[in-house]
């Protein structure tokens, strides 16, 4: 029968204290996301209705910056990930909520894409209103945030507004939802985590 490798004390010690850190669940989100992506949005849904009060023929071509923004937040995600020594449940919940988030903006995109045709923008600005509510609302109460699960309900009461407002209004109206669900809570995360980790 092999015999098993015996622990150093240092190694005894440090899976000691990955287990404690991972109990009791240390804060370890930055806001760094929510500011990237709030930031991202605000920038392209204000543009793109600027363009369109200008009658620029393809105004939509500024969401085309969103696969740069991707790319960056993948490296950004990997190297933090490297840097991190313990995953809590907590951060492995919310990026699981964030995954389905994105799943669920392709799938919808595709299908109003399929079922309405070219039609389809008039209506994917007050569904997706309606989705960024899911992922904020359920971070917030995961992370113990309020101002993520204000800022969820702010998207859905944006979405239930958004079928009686112009289309090019709407782009104004993800832009103020994006400020109160992920810019504002993402400054508040940066603080907190920065006077937790201090």
């Amino acid at each position: 029968m092999e015999q098993q490798p015996e622990f150093t004390h240092a190694q005894s010690l440090e899976l000691i204290q990955s287990m404690i850190d991972k109990a009791r669940n240390k804060y370890s989100e930055n806001g760094f996301a929510y500011l990237l992506w709030g930031w991202a949005v605000f920038v392209c849904s204000v543009t793109q209705f600027i363009l369109l009060r200008m009658h620029f023929a393809h105004h939509y071509v500024v969401w085309f910056t969103m696969w740069i923004i991707l790319i960056f937040q993948l490296i950004y995600a990997r190297k933090r990930k490297k840097q991190n020594k313990v995953r809590t449940y907590t951060d492995e919940i919310v990026s699981y909520v964030w995954i389905t988030f994105a799943i669920l903006m392709f799938l919808f995109g595709f299908m109003f894409g399929q079922i309405m045709g070219k039609e389809y923008y008039k209506y994917f600005n007050t569904a997706l209103l309606a989705l960024y509510g899911m992922p904020t609302f359920l971070s917030g109460v995961i992370l113990k945030t309020r101002a993520l699960v204000i800022g969820g309900i702010g998207c859905w009461v944006l979405s239930l507004v958004g079928p009686f407002v112009p289309y090019d209004y709407q782009l104004l109206m993800i832009s103020l939802a994006v400020v109160i669900a992920w810019i504002i809570p993402g400054y508040i995360l940066q603080s907190k985590y920065k006077k937790d980790n201090a």
